[in-house]
């Protein structure tokens, strides 16, 4: 349950930093939006690939 809890938010933050770094043209004081947008992007990669890590192996290990 947790793995596929990890993978929706992952997709969530991808959807998000790619709407902030592909569709947003609007800048604030001191912050980059497209660079915020493409950290979230990262980090939601990042989670992507070890939610699906995990559930691999769960699945893999008898479905605990």
């Amino acid at each position: 349950m947790l793995s596929t809890m990890s993978i929706g938010g992952s997709l969530f933050l991808i959807a998000v930093g790619a709407i902030l770094y592909f569709a947003v043209t609007t800048s604030l004081a001191g912050i980059d939006i497209a660079t915020v947008g493409l950290i979230l992007m990262i980090i939601g990669v990042l989670g992507l690939v070890l939610g699906l890590f995990m559930l691999s192996r769960t699945r893999r290990d008898g479905g605990v």
